[in-house]
């Protein structure tokens, strides 16, 4: 499987550590390339969607890192895909109609991180109120927030 992903993305993309594959995609090939890795090297599950934040962070190049680990269940491998992206255009392809756990997860970092997910048959908030506007995991966000909770209305257990 790596031969034909160096193949594919060249040897600059890849490394393993510790027996751990990495890769990293051009945004532009993600969608062709998760779909290549599901088809043809037979990576049928999606274990986790998540992304990073470099802000600051010693010489990174690039603002987020979103990462997709995946693992094919027959062959027990293990693979983490990266993808950087930079402000204004946060926004990649949605992975929903290759792994349906997508779903869940692609929301996840859109509401954390502000990442799109083009193509997402329902991306909306599912941590964070619909009327909240910040993504709180991002390193600019302020720890204490910005005094946000005291627009929300306080639910009882009752009412939950």
């Amino acid at each position: 499987m790596l031969d034909a992903l160096k193949t594919r993305l060249g040897d600059a993309a890849l490394s393993e550590f510790r027996g751990q594959s990495r890769a990293i995609v051009p945004r532009d090939d993600l969608a062709s390339t998760m779909q290549w890795l599901k088809d043809d090297q037979g990576f049928d599950l999606l274990v986790d969607v998540t992304c990073v934040d470099y802000l600051s962070y010693r010489d990174a190049e690039h603002r987020f890192g979103l990462v997709y680990l995946l693992a094919n269940t027959a062959t027990n491998e293990r693979l983490t895909i990266r993808v950087y992206l930079d402000e204004p255009d946060l926004a990649v392809p949605s992975m929903c109609d290759l792994w349906c756990g997508a779903n869940w997860l692609e929301r996840e970092v859109f509401d954390m991180f502000g990442i799109e997910f083009r193509g997402h048959p329902n991306l909306k908030r599912i941590l964070m109120p619909e009327a909240f506007v910040a993504h709180p995991l991002r390193k600019d966000y302020p720890l204490q927030g910005r005094g946000e909770r005291h627009n929300f209305p306080v639910l009882t257990r009752e009412q939950a």
